[in-house]
């Protein structure tokens, strides 16, 4: 199975988008847990399919500094074409919509 192509712009969403994402996202699990190796290609892979699969996805990321979780969670948002809607600690939640049918409907800006 072919990884999905992932498109270099995230989608740029207003705050009432994000908090309409952040609702439903309210009772994920994450989907997605990145260990101490980092953001390696085989991760923003999962992740990009994950996206394609789900379009909103929580990652777990490894404790450690603020500043370096940063920086991770910027990578995977970056190599996956999606969108950071939250960060809370560890975990931070990604939205990408699928480009030939989006599921989930978001209101507009």
């Amino acid at each position: 199975m072919s990884t999905p192509a992932t498109s270099s712009t995230a989608p740029r969403l207003s705050e009432r988008q994000k908090r309409h994402l952040r609702g439903l996202a309210h009772a994920l699990g994450p989907i997605v847990r990145i260990g101490h190796a980092g953001a390696s290609a085989a991760v923003v892979s999962e992740l990009a399919r994950a996206l394609h699969d789900h379009e909103l996805v929580k990652v777990k990321v490894p404790g450690g500094d603020r500043e370096g979780r940063a920086q991770l969670i910027a990578q995977l948002a970056e190599g996956s074409g999606s969108a950071l809607v939250q960060r809370i600690g560890n975990v931070a939640l990604f939205y990408r919509p699928r480009e030939d049918s989006p599921r989930i409907l978001i209101p507009e800006a």
